[in-house]
């Protein structure tokens, strides 16, 4: 199964696009529980897919303000995530951290946000594949993941730090 699962990459294409955004403050994470979609039920980050046309930048900062009512003020890019599902979804994620904001804090039909310390996250609740990069994210830092999932369960995961983008392929 290994070896089937490593030919993915060489023809990576995927379907959808999409963004993450942390906002930090004072050593706090602001999380999201998802009400719906790709990951309903878990916790993560503000985001979602990027509409036709939109950078990546321009997706952070209008899906965080869509879901949560914040406008992240200059989120920087930190982790790319490359994704594989077993039934053939394939996803690409940038992630982006934002220290300040405008705006006031919202729940909305798309997500529950929620302030946590960094040192509270609750891993347990999120995506397998988070505790692998965000803590570094959070600090600044940069990293490339490629994973698979067999729905919730990460079958396979390669990650590299100090760079945002693998060096071969997208």
């Amino acid at each position: 199964m290994a070896d089937s699962l490593d030919l993915e990459w060489n023809s990576f294409s995927p379907v959808d696009s999409a963004v993450l955004c942390f906002i930090q403050q004072s050593g706090n994470v602001l999380l999201i529980e998802k009400k719906r979609g790709l990951g309903a039920g878990k916790v993560n980050g503000p985001g979602g897919k990027l509409e036709p046309g939109e950078t990546f930048l321009e997706a952070a900062i209008r899906e965080t303000q869509e879901e949560i009512g914040l406008v992240p003020l200059d989120p920087q890019w930190h982790v790319t995530l490359d994704f594989v599902f077993i039934d053939g979804y394939t996803l690409t994620v940038r992630v982006f951290t934002a220290q300040a904001w405008e705006g006031s804090l919202i729940e909305t039909d798309e997500a529950l946000p929620f302030w946590v310390p960094v040192t509270e996250i609750p891993y347990e609740r999120m995506w397998e594949d988070d505790r692998l990069w965000l803590g570094y994210a959070l600090e600044g830092k940069y990293a490339a993941g490629r994973f698979v999932f067999d729905d919730d369960t990460m079958v396979k995961s390669d990650i590299q730090f100090g760079t945002r983008t693998f060096s071969t392929g997208p």
